[in-house]
């Protein structure tokens, strides 16, 4: 009598479709956080805290006998900061996100121009070709390298 052994082999890891699910689960998180909200939330905690480190100064003054009117004052200075400095903290936090992509961006650019700057010093065709651009108006910003040359 002849029996056959059918065993069916997973064709992948489990522990590598764990960890495949895992990076995608994170990806998908990492897409919908919004630095502008954490870094607003960070900047109006260090003005609350700023703030309420000086009320308690302030309050340490006071006599024994006072403390929870101190430790009212302090917790209606901190409410207050967060109410006064919401808006504020946000904006700027916006406000330094934008400049951060600004300066980003151009940085990389600049890397660009001086990656082709380099080529076309090693590479004759490319250099006429960057000179044809700029004669003609069609390259607006010449490199700095260029500057010099042309």
């Amino acid at each position: 009598m002849t029996s056959f052994a059918h065993v069916d082999y997973p064709t992948e890891h489990p522990g590598v479709a764990r960890a495949q699910r895992t990076a995608q689960t994170l990806s998908r998180a990492a897409r919908g956080f919004d630095g502008t909200r954490a870094s607003a939330s960070f900047l109006l905690a260090a003005i609350v805290a700023a703030l309420v480190v000086v009320a308690n100064q302030m309050v340490e003054t006071w006599t024994e006998g006072h403390l929870l009117a101190a430790w009212t004052v302090m917790w209606a200075v901190a409410f207050a900061a967060m109410a006064l400095f919401a808006t504020p903290a946000k904006h700027a936090a916006i406000a330094i996100k934008a400049g951060w992509k600004r300066w980003a961006a151009a940085r990389k650019q600049a890397a660009e121009d001086d990656q082709l700057w380099q080529l076309a010093l090693k590479d004759a065709r490319v250099m006429a070709d960057l000179s044809r651009a700029m004669n003609a108006g069609v390259l607006s910003d010449v490199h700095a390298y260029g500057a010099r040359y042309f």
